[in-house]
């Protein structure tokens, strides 16, 4: 018998191809496969072509780097009690460097104070080979390319979800806390803790600067095994705006960080930890 015809005005819909991190992700058994699988993707043509044109012209003050101009996988160890999650890389920062927010303001920023509560072995991060160590914490994206202007656009910001989803999944065993810079980060952190197994409220909680939010573990009060809570903090982001206005502060994200470090296990309270500056 002969097949059906589609009747005119009724084509059969093209079936949508998965794009590389929803393909990629999920079959990660590990961070440092997810890292290296991060960097080779080439899922949204605008971020490719921009990060490669910018690790191509450089800037004049870098002419002499070689730049990574790559997507920018995550940093810190696989038992991060500890998850600080930004919102992309910078185009002379991490695109250059290889590394999440090294070599640029937003970073010497968060690095510093990483290092006055005791969750980094330097104070100032430069390149891949600087000796940097986090201690028990982790810092990610929900976008990994550098983006024109830093504007992710919301497709770039789901394109890039699976990454994300992946990356928490993988950290559920030891994870404990979230520090989440900046308004784009916080939306995008919702979508990927659901996909990752976490209870998150309806509606989303709006975000502000110090919010602290306890999730239930995933499965939910009930679950057992020793499944603890996750904590969810808000932080205004690093950004040179935020830091030369002095919306944000070094002693207001110490604050936040060492509040963090405290939910997950880290110490620190609510004062700052043995490298605190005065």
């Amino acid at each position: 018998m002969a097949g059906h015809e589609p009747k005119a005005g009724h084509e059969p819909m093209a079936r949508r191809e998965p794009a590389e991190p929803e393909r990629t992700a999920p079959a990660a058994p590990d961070l440092s496969a997810l890292d290296r699988r991060v960097s080779e993707c080439r899922a949204c043509p605008r971020l490719v072509l921009w990060r490669e044109e910018v690790a191509r012209t450089r800037r004049a003050a870098y002419a002499d780097w070689e730049y990574w101009g790559r997507p920018v996988p995550g940093f810190g160890p696989a038992d991060a009690a500890m998850l600080i999650i930004g919102l992309a890389p910078a185009a002379h920062g991490g695109n250059r460097t290889g590394r999440m927010f090294t070599g640029d303001r937003s970073g010497d920023v968060l690095f510093r104070a990483l290092y006055d509560v005791g969750l980094a072995t330097r104070p100032v991060a430069t390149h891949g080979g600087d000796g940097m160590r986090l201690r028990a914490v982790r810092m990610t994206a929900p976008v990994h390319c550098a983006p024109p202007d830093n504007r992710p656009t919301p497709a770039e910001r789901d394109t890039c979800r699976p990454w994300l989803v992946r990356e928490l999944r993988l950290l559920r065993p030891t994870v404990r806390a979230v520090v989440v810079l900046g308004g784009f980060g916080w939306q995008a952190t919702w979508p990927a803790l659901a996909a990752a197994g976490w209870p998150t409220p309806r509606p989303r909680p709006a975000f502000a600067h110090g919010t602290h939010l306890a999730l239930p573990p995933p499965g939910g009060p009930a679950a057992g095994g020793g499944a603890r809570e996750l904590h969810l903090f808000g932080c205004y982001h690093v950004s040179q705006r935020n830091t030369a206005t002095g919306r944000l502060t070094p002693a207001m994200l110490r604050d936040v960080l060492a509040r963090a470090a405290d939910a997950a296990g880290l110490g620190g309270g609510s004062s700052v930890g043995p490298h605190a500056a005065g």
